[in-house]
C-alpha cells in the first residue's frame, strides 16, 4: 500500500475505480450466465441439461430477498470486499473441480455457488457506486460503468472460453481468478470509505439477523434445486401446457421477474394499510420494501421501467437474423456486433453520462431516449430496401456491408446512450437510506420488460416480417417515452 498521498489520492480516483468495481461486477456474471452453457456443451452434456443453465440466472432475480441485509450491517465497501475475496476463492475451487471426475455435477453446484455471491457482489457494488458519488459524479460516471462492464463481458465470453480452448477448464478459470484476485488487491488498497459503520456484519449472524438470513438463502437454494425438477416432471408441464402454452416460451427466472412485478403492484394497491401496520415496527426488512412502495408516484415509475426498453427488447431478439437474411456471413457480422457495435455502444454510454452530468437527466431523457428509438425506424427502411434478399439464401446477393454498417454502429451508439439515461435513472429511484435494496429491487423489474417483448420478436417478426416488425418495434417504444412527463425522480431534489 503506497504512503505517498498524492499517489494514494489518484489511484481513488472514481475515473479508476467506478472502472474496476464494474468490471469486477461482470466478470463472474459472464462466466455464469454465458459461459456456463460453454462448459457443459464441452463435458458433453445434453441440450436440455445446457438449457437449465437459464436458472443460474435466478439469484439476480431474487437478490432483492437480501438486499436489505447489505443496507443495514457494516458497509457496502466491506461487503464488496468480502464477497469478491469469496468469489476468488470459489473460481479457485471451480478450477479445482473441473480437473476432477467431477467436473460436470461438481461444476454445475460451484456455478450456482458463484451464481450466488455475484448477485450479492452486484448489490454491494451497486450500493457503494450510490453512496461514495454525488448526484453529479452517477451521472458523470454512468458511462465508465456500462464500459467497464461490456469490457468484462468480452473478456468472459472471448477471453476466458479462448484460454479453455488452449489450456483446458482449470487454468482458464485460474486465470479468471487471477484478474479478479488482481482487482481485489487493487480494491483493498484504493477503494474510499465513504460510509459510516452502524451495525457490524457480525450482528447479522447473531440474533434476529440469523433467523432472517437462513430462510431466505434456503429459498434462494430450494427454488434454484426445485424448480429443474418441477420442469421435468412430466405431468405438470402437460397441464401448463393445456393452460397456457406460452408458459415454455419463457426461462423461470423470467417467469420469477414477472411474479415480482404482479407482487409490487399488488403491495402498491394495499400499502396504506401495511403501512399504518409498520408505523409501530422497527422491521428494517419490511420498511426497506415499503418505503420502496411508499415514494410519490411510484406507479409511474414501475410503467416507465417495464416499458422503457420495450422497442430495444424487440430489436436486440431480431437484430442479428435480420443482418443474416440480408446476406451478412458470419465473419462480417462479428465484425459488427463484436467489434464495431461494442466500440460504439461505449462510446454512447460516455457520451450519454457526459450530457447527463452537464446539462441534467430532465433535459436530456427526452432527446436521448428518442435517439435510441429512432433507430427502430432506420432498421424498418432497411428491410424494404432490401427485401428483395430477405430469406432468398447467400446466392440472390448481399446487402451493401458499408450501410448496414452504419445503421447497426449507430444503433448502437444510440442505444449507449439509452442506456446511460436508463442506468441513472434507476438510481434516482433509490431513497438513500435503502441504496442498495431499492437498486435491487429496479434492477429486477427491469428484466420483465426485456423477457416478455423478447419472447414475442420472434412470433411478431415470422407473422409481419422485418419491415412492418421493426415499425410496430417502434410503435411499441412510444408508450415508455409518452410517460416521461409524468414520471417521478427526473428533476433533482434535495434528497437525491
Amino acid at each position: 500500500m503506497t504512503h505517498d498521498p498524492k499517489r494514494k489520492r489518484r489511484l481513488s480516483s472514481p475515473y479508476l475505480w467506478a472502472g474496476t468495481t464494474y468490471f469486477a461486477e461482470g466478470l463472474p456474471y459472464s462466466l455464469v450466465r454465458q459461459i456456463s452453457s460453454v462448459y457443459f456443451k464441452d463435458l458433453g452434456a445434453s441440450l436440455p441439461a445446457i438449457g437449465m443453465t437459464s436458472l443460474y440466472g435466478l439469484p439476480w432475480t431474487l437478490k432483492f430477498l437480501w438486499a436489505p441485509y447489505i443496507d443495514r450491517y457494516g458497509t457496502k465497501r466491506k461487503w464488496l470486499l468480502i464477497v469478491q475475496a469469496v468469489l476468488v476463492a470459489a473460481l479457485l475451487c471451480f478450477a479445482g473441480v473441473s480437473a476432477t471426475p467431477a467436473a460436470l455435477g461438481g461444476g454445475a453446484l460451484v456455478f450456482l455457488l458463484i451464481a450466488i455471491l455475484s448477485a450479492t457482489h452486484d448489490i454491494a457494488i451497486d450500493g457503494y457506486y450510490l453512496e461514495a458519488l454525488d448526484r453529479q459524479g452517477q451521472a458523470r460516471f454512468v458511462g465508465y460503468r456500462v464500459m467497464a462492464y461490456r469490457l468484462a463481458m468480452i473478456t468472459g465470453a472471448g477471453g476466458v472460453v479462448a484460454l479453455s480452448h488452449y489450456w483446458g477448464w482449470p487454468l482458464a478459470m485460474t486465470a479468471a481468478a487471477a484478474l479478479l484476485a488482481i482487482l481485489f488487491a487493487y480494491h483493498v488498497s484504493f477503494l474510499p470509505s465513504p460510509e459510516q459503520e452502524v451495525r457490524p456484519i457480525r450482528a447479522m449472524i447473531s440474533k434476529k439477523g440469523s433467523r432472517l438470513a437462513g430462510p431466505v438463502v434456503l429459498a434462494v437454494l430450494v427454488v434454484s434445486l426445485l424448480v429443474p425438477a418441477l420442469s421435468r416432471w412430466q405431468p405438470l408441464r402437460e397441464t401448463l401446457g393445456r393452460l397456457a402454452p406460452a408458459v415454455h416460451l419463457f426461462s423461470p427466472a423470467g417467469w420469477i421477474s414477472l411474479a415480482l412485478l404482479f407482487a409490487l403492484v399488488l403491495l402498491l394497491a394495499i400499502r396504506k394499510p401495511i403501512q399504518r401496520r409498520l408505523t409501530a415496527s422497527d422491521s428494517f426488512y419490511a420498511n426497506a420494501f415499503m418505503s420502496f412502495l411508499a415514494q410519490e408516484r411510484i406507479g409511474w415509475a414501475l410503467a416507465f421501467i417495464v416499458l422503457y426498453r420495450t422497442g430495444e427488447s424487440l430489436l436486440l431478439t431480431m437484430s442479428a437474423p435480420f443482418l443474416l437474411d440480408l446476406g451478412i456471413n458470419k465473419a462480417q457480422y462479428g465484425l459488427l456486433a463484436g467489434t464495431l457495435g461494442i466500440v460504439f455502444s461505449i462510446l454512447g454510454a460516455l457520451a450519454g453520462g457526459a450530457f447527463i452530468a452537464r446539462y441534467s437527466l430532465a433535459k436530456t431523457i427526452w432527446p436521448l431516449t428518442l435517439a435510441q428509438n429512432l433507430t427502430l425506424l432506420l432498421y424498418m427502411g432497411l428491410a424494404f430496401f432490401y427485401q428483395d434478399l430477405i430469406g432468398r439464401g447467400a446466392d440472390s446477393g448481399q446487402a451493401s456491408l458499408l450501410v448496414v454498417g452504419a445503421v447497426h454502429c449507430f444503433e448502437q451508439l444510440a442505444g449507449g446512450l439509452g442506456t446511460a439515461v436508463f442506468s441513472y435513472y434507476l438510481m434516482r429511484c433509490c431513497r438513500p437510506e435503502f441504496k442498495a435494496s431499492h437498486f435491487a429491487i429496479v434492477s429486477g423489474i427491469m428484466t420483465v420488460g426485456g423477457t416478455l417483448f423478447g419472447v414475442a420478436s420472434g412470433f411478431l417478426a415470422s407473422a409481419l416480417g422485418y419491415g412492418w416488425f421493426f415499425g410496430l418495434s417502434f410503435l411499441a417504444s412510444i408508450p415508455g417515452m409518452c410517460l416521461i412527463p409524468f414520471v417521478p425522480f427526473v428533476k433533482p431534489t434535495a434528497s437525491r
